[in-house]
């Protein structure tokens, strides 16, 4: 193995000494959100939670994938979720162009060839929300069982706006 990773390893040992320990896996707080991978975005922090209180799934755009949807529902179905926050976020990069952009540049940016790549990319960012909102809430293993919003998170201000 080479050391490309030795680093956070090292950062991890550190951390491991005083790691949290003994959590039950549920979310404590009812909460479950699905927000972009955008490292500028602190879920928990944003909306007051502590480790342990909400289940985070974080998808490109913070996008409704299906993976994020089954997430959802084991969320609601297994792990005491009874409110599922979609949250999108201003300056993001999938808000900024459409899918047929976002393959031209991921293949420019790699000179590989993304003609498969479907990321959802869509400067509709409010419309986006509310699908995915009403996808989530509509769902038979949703719906009736957790209450859904929709925000954007503002990172200049670090406000939330509920959209739906």
């Amino acid at each position: 193995m080479d050391d490309t990773f030795d680093d956070l390893l090292q950062a991890n040992r550190r951390y491991a000494t005083s790691a949290p320990r003994n959590f039950d896996g549920y979310a404590h707080a009812g909460v479950a959100v699905v927000t972009c991978m955008d490292s500028r975005l602190q879920p928990l922090e944003m909306i007051g939670l502590f480790l342990g209180e909400a289940k985070i799934i974080r998808t490109p755009g913070g996008h409704v994938t299906e993976d994020a949807l089954n997430g959802c529902i084991l969320g609601v179905s297994l792990l005491r979720v009874t409110r599922i926050m979609v949250i999108a976020h201003t300056r993001c990069a999938m808000a900024s162009c459409d899918d047929v952009e976002m393959r031209q540049r991921v293949g420019e940016a790699t000179g590989r060839d993304a003609s498969n790549l479907a990321v959802g990319a869509d400067p509709d960012q409010e419309r986006h929300v509310r699908a995915d909102v009403e996808r989530l809430a509509s769902h038979p293993l949703i719906d009736g069982l957790a209450s859904v919003g929709g925000f954007l998170y503002d990172v200049d201000t670090g406000l939330l706006t509920q959209l739906a």
